[in-house]
């Protein structure tokens, strides 16, 4: 259940003769190019993975796309589990649509992206991120069913606040890690399918299922199973709480959301869990999790919007103390994704 916030990339773009494509990042005094009629480059592991990937699987799949002169700057943190890859592949993606003329569907941008992260970049990412990045709506968080696409806007209501609170650290675990979870929970659906035949997933598994076939998996695989199979639920529990207005069970389910990753999916930090700890303690705070792919980078806390400013005072002023680290807190807002951005600007 993603919303889009207030934060993000944007792209200056102007063309340029031929296949080329130049693009420099102001965040990151670095510059890159490369042809589009040449073999793509080897993975650098860096941000030019994505850009490149971004406009190979765009010139395969809409092409050919033109030659560009890109101009990139954002406020997204990166690393921080704020989805920045995801901010910029989007970006990138609308901008060179526009500069060949070339318009595409909102979800089918999201999926190319998607693509290209897996594909260029080695992550073996969902489609959430991208997405969000694309169709975001102002006021609202997103019910997304990620085989099938199918969504619902669920409205935020305006007496919450939405608080990011970044720990400020990123351990290297991070992407190696991720796509070792994936493998074991695709471990846990290979085990499952003997006793369950018909799933292709975890999402096609319930909470009653995995009890009852759960012990025959290797232990840790299990914990992994177990984390996305309630997480499923808690899902879905989020959204009809939300629709009700009811806060308090909404910020109940994002606590055992944090609770599991921590401790089934084991994704969070010692960093990561005293920044919970710490927002948990503070009145008006309806839950916290961890947010993004973990092992640092930031939490998200849901807060009576008239304890905000508290809020962000006590937290910073605990995990200094706690950790010798200032942390950054956003109050962030559910904003536009690019696709209605661009649509209002062009309407």
């Amino acid at each position: 259940m993603p919303m889009a916030i207030q934060m993000a990339t944007t792209v200056a773009a102007a063309p340029a003769g031929g296949r080329v494509v130049t693009a420099r990042s102001e965040n990151l005094h670095q510059e890159i190019q490369f042809d589009l009629n040449q073999p793509a480059h080897r993975r650098q592991g860096d941000w030019s993975d994505y850009l490149q990937g971004v406009a190979r699987v765009l010139d395969q799949e809409a092409g050919p796309i033109s030659g560009a002169h890109l101009l990139i700057a954002g406020d997204v943190p990166l690393g921080s589990g704020l989805s920045s890859s995801a901010s910029l592949e989007v970006a990138v993606a609308s901008a060179l649509l526009g500069l060949s003329e070339k318009k595409l569907a909102g979800r089918n941008i999201a999926l190319l992206c998607q693509r290209a992260e897996n594909e260029f970049a080695g992550s073996r990412c969902g489609i959430m991120d991208q997405f969000t990045a694309c169709l975001g709506r102002a006021g609202h968080a997103i019910l997304l069913d990620c085989r099938s696409l199918d969504s619902e806007y669920l409205r935020v209501p305006s007496s919450a606040r939405i608080l990011v609170s970044n720990t400020m650290v990123k351990h290297e675990l991070a992407s190696s890690e991720y796509n070792r979870r994936r493998e074991e929970c695709e471990e846990g659906v290979h085990g499952l399918a003997k006793r369950i035949p018909g799933i292709e997933s975890l999402r096609d598994v319930t909470i009653e299922q995995l009890e009852q076939f759960g012990p025959e998996l290797d232990k840790r695989v299990l914990r992994r199973c177990r984390h996305v199979v309630t997480e499923n639920a808690r899902t879905l529990a989020g959204a009809a709480a939300l629709k009700r207005g009811d806060l308090a069970e909404f910020g109940r389910l994002m606590i055992q959301s944090h609770e599991s990753l921590r401790d089934d999916y084991e994704v969070s930090c010692k960093e990561l869990d005293i920044m919970v700890e710490l927002a948990r303690g503070v009145e008006g705070v309806y839950g916290s999790r961890m947010t993004g792919g973990g092992f640092g980078g930031c939490t998200v806390s849901l807060v009576d919007a008239v304890r905000a400013n508290e809020f962000a005072s006590t937290v910073a002023a605990g995990y200094f103390q706690k950790t010798g680290i200032t942390p950054d807190i956003y109050a962030c807002m559910a904003s536009a994704g690019a696709s209605e951005e661009i649509a209002e600007e062009l309407g």
